[in-house]
């Protein structure tokens, strides 16, 4: 069957006058996030944040968290916090639904749905002022980083992040609800993007100088898309169920046999959360060592710097045990068995009910496996590669799955559209559409 020319696809997005005005609306939003991720808090000395996060901070946590918010944390910008602080309150919703029956129940029902979104946009500002206070701290702790430092400096420091946090959130949403795929995944898509083209610049500056050489770049190039292609791949994955639902027809009395469907379970359901998690934990040492001065803890952050081998294998160990707690929570086999029953459906060969159930999860904790090995090699590659290649620039690990998870997302979003108006999508016409379940505020998180 033919593919349609991605070209004429790109040409039918602005003969459809809907999806047109969606993306224009999401772009002039990006635009007025990347331009707040520019303007400087008053009275923070900007040089001596960026020389913290370039010669200390950009492996520790406060370097991912800079990571996704453009670099905004190292410049102490007023959307220095970004979107995470809504990230972290919808995961913690999340989690909430995961363990207490009583969250749950609300997430299956319209009215409870919406009292959890104001719940979370509640904790999103707590969150945003406990970490506007933090930062506040934290800067001041940083040698000539603050002109006037005491309370004053740090309520203007919190009122700013805060403000900025709630501004960025509102943003999302705006394109979630007017604009095209989800508001927080492009906004996180394009702070790590936007950040690509200085790595660039600097690579061309290495080549110029001799600190590293063109063969060098050309294996890494070649590694890279092996890669990207390797993440699409296990992104889209998923182990197809089969399934059956009986049908019955009332010529004659007779029975025919019922659709034939299938239940997706995708290989690396629990996105780029394990990772996130893993660094989170891996760097506390670290924050104690950088705060507390005590020798022990310098001696143990020495033993977990990046690229030591107990490093290397606290984070595959994080990893794994990560990737299966946070798929255990996302997804509940018990419910999906349930709802299968209910329309009459069943598993060929599989009792409905509590068999089903744990054949669904049987069937899920053996997939888990090779995504949670998948997810351990993303993250280590950067380190590999800053050993063997001298490039200003990390390549993999959390910012890829985030980046082309994001991109698949927005892609589909946008070939539905397409669809809908009987044009040619971005993929094959009457065939299986590629499609990811959502199951985080961050596509695929």
């Amino acid at each position: 069957m033919a593919q349609p020319n991605p070209a004429a696809a790109v040409a039918n997005i602005w003969k459809t006058t809907e999806l047109k005005d969606k993306i224009v609306f999401t772009l002039l939003c990006l635009l007025i996030y990347r331009v707040g991720a520019h303007i400087t808090v008053p009275g923070v000395n900007v040089l001596a944040l960026t020389d913290f996060f370039a010669n200390q901070g950009k492996n520790g946590l406060l370097g991912l968290y800079d990571l996704f918010v453009g670099g905004g944390l190292s410049r102490a910008t007023v959307f220095a916090l970004g979107i995470m602080p809504y990230i972290s309150s919808s995961i913690f919703m999340q989690i909430a639904g995961a363990v207490l029956p009583q969250v749950d129940k609300m997430q299956k029902e319209e009215e409870g749905r919406q009292r959890i979104n104001q719940w979370t946009r509640y904790i999103t500002v707590a969150l945003a002022v406990v970490q506007g206070w933090g930062f506040a701290l934290f800067t001041e702790s940083l040698p000539n980083a603050v002109a006037n430092p005491g309370l004053g400096f740090k309520i203007q420091m919190v009122l700013f992040l805060t403000t900025g946090a709630v501004f960025v959130m509102w943003l999302g949403e705006q394109i979630t609800e007017r604009g095209v795929g989800n508001g927080a995944s492009l906004i996180i898509f394009f702070s790590i993007v936007e950040r690509f083209w200085p790595g660039i610049f600097d690579t061309v500056r290495y080549i110029q100088t001799g600190t590293t050489n063109v063969l060098k770049l050309l294996v890494l190039g070649a590694m890279m898309v092996g890669v990207v292609a390797g993440v699409i791949a296990i992104t889209v994955a998923a182990r197809k169920v089969p399934i059956q639902i009986p049908q019955r027809t009332m010529a004659r009395g007779r029975m025919r046999d019922g659709a034939k469907s299938f239940i997706p379970l995708r290989i690396n359901s629990a996105g780029v959360m394990p990772i996130i998690f893993a660094q989170s934990v891996i760097v506390v040492p670290g924050a104690i060592a950088q705060f507390s001065g005590k020798p022990w803890a310098r001696d143990a952050a020495d033993y977990l710097r990046p690229g030591s081998w107990l490093y290397l294998l606290l984070m595959a160990i994080l990893i794994v045990f990560f990737t299966y707690f946070y798929t255990s929570i996302i997804f509940n086999p018990v419910d999906l068995a349930e709802n299968l029953k209910k329309q009459g459906g069943f598993i060929p060969g599989v009792k409905p009910g509590s068999k089903t159930a744990e054949y669904i999860d049987e069937v899920m904790s053996r997939i888990t496996l090779p995504g949670a090995v998948f997810l351990t090699f993303i993250a280590l590659l950067p380190v590999f590669i800053g050993d063997q290649i001298n490039v200003p620039f990390r390549f993999g690990g959390t910012s890829l799955l985030i980046v082309v998870g994001v991109a698949l997302d927005t892609i589909t979003n946008m070939n539905q559209h397409l669809l809908l108006r009987k044009y040619d999508g971005f993929m094959k016409k009457g065939g299986r559409s590629l499609s990811r379940s959502v199951r985080s505020p961050v596509g695929g998180f």
